[in-house]
């Protein structure tokens, strides 16, 4: 009687734990659904300027046209909603920084709380890497490559177009988090520096991969563009898990001392 009575409170204190887990985790998703609106409120009010930001590299011959009533004003939405995701994007990782806190040591919440700026400014590193370098490069061939017949005249809607460069830029720049994210992994001791060096073949598979995915011309050049900043980001991911790595404990340093 004894032991069952033992095992019931134990099952009665996991199903206490995993509805706690479960309600933060709802507490924590409402924050950031609601910081989210508020981002893409914030974004709403200068979508204009973003369109401008956009349209202004756009080779001069090309006029946009819209072929829709609400082609225009869901264009700007779609802009609205990723500017609103890079505006509260440090926040969702603050939000999921305050679900892990719990477990972490007093040092490495602090080392928490300042990486939080980094998530922006990798982020920006990545969408300046987008729009200056990989996008003018992925539209000329897109519209001008010499193999294709020159049958017809390219008349390219402002929706498409906009969309085109918000997509990319955003997936792109949240490539660029991978150093913070790996850092992160790292300190509350997920991932470590040795197991990222065993997959560093597979972390060059990946890249190419991930550049194969997220670009959309067929070419190996612009594919290469980008899975080799991927690629040189794990790698540089892997010092940051080694600078991160947990210290040893004395017990276990002492036990590999004596062997």
């Amino acid at each position: 009687m004894k032991e069952a009575s033992q095992k019931k409170t134990e099952q009665d204190d996991k199903r206490l734990t995993l509805l706690g887990h479960l309600e933060e985790i709802r507490r924590r998703l409402t924050w950031s659904v609601l910081a989210l609106i508020v981002g893409i409120v914030v974004a709403f009010i200068f979508a204009g300027d973003i369109f401008d930001f956009f349209t202004s590299r756009a080779d001069p011959d090309i006029t946009f046209i819209f072929t829709e009533p609400a082609e225009l004003m869901g264009t700007y939405m779609k802009v609205a909603l990723y500017a609103g995701l890079v505006v509260a994007m440090p926040f969702f990782v603050y939000q999921m920084v305050l679900f892990v806190r719990p477990a972490l040591t007093r040092k490495e919440r602090a080392y928490l709380y300042l990486l939080l700026p980094s998530v922006l400014l990798f982020f920006l590193i990545g969408a300046g890497f987008a729009y200056f370098i990989f996008l003018p490069r992925a539209i000329d061939f897109l519209l001008g490559a010499s193999f294709l017949p020159d049958v017809a005249v390219p008349m390219i809607s402002i929706g498409s177009y906009v969309s085109f460069l918000a997509r990319m830029i955003f997936w792109i720049g949240v490539v660029f988090e991978l150093p913070v994210i790996i850092f992160f992994l790292a300190k509350i001791g997920v991932v470590n520096h040795q197991w990222m060096q065993r997959q560093l073949k597979w972390a060059f598979v990946a890249a190419f991969i991930l550049g194969a995915i997220i670009t959309p011309t067929p070419d190996p050049i612009n594919q290469t563009i980008v899975a080799g900043p991927i690629f040189i980001l794990y790698v540089l991911s892997i010092g940051l898990a080694w600078l991160a790595r947990r210290p040893k404990k004395a017990s276990v340093v002492a036990e590999e001392s004596q062997e």
